[in-house]
């Protein structure tokens, strides 16, 4: 990832839980709390629920990848959690990354000039 960094530990999770807001879509939830540094960190969960391990790492890539194609968008000083629902396990790259766009609307963490490009592509798909 070019701008940010990877949430690891388990207070870092707990931290952005507790005190972070949160938005939720068909596929995922998104956490977001500012962490005063210029840099954004991203968190990616996904339960056993979801599936077995492959399916599991498939939708981290899948998110990780949504995520970092897009980071240039999105606000910085932020911790990002993005936990994927169990509706994830059946979609491609497209709808994830729809989703992460559109939650990223909804906490209004995507700069103001890319929302006319991502509401051209989100007409698109």
């Amino acid at each position: 990832m070019k701008f940010s960094d990877s949430l690891k530990k388990n207070k870092d999770f707990q931290n952005v839980y507790n005190n972070g807001v949160s938005f939720a879509n068909r596929y995922l939830v998104m956490y977001v709390l500012k962490n005063n540094t210029e840099n954004n960190r991203i968190g990616i969960s996904v339960s056993k629920k979801v599936g077995n391990s492959v399916i599991r790492h498939h939708i981290t890539r899948l998110v990780r990848e949504s995520y970092r194609l897009h980071e240039d968008m999105f606000d910085s000083g932020l911790d990002i959690v993005v936990i994927a629902r169990v509706a994830a396990r059946h979609v491609g790259y497209k709808e994830i990354e729809s989703a992460v766009l559109h939650l990223g609307g909804l906490h209004r963490i995507i700069k103001k000039q890319n929302i006319r490009i991502m509401k051209k592509k989100m007409e698109s798909f």
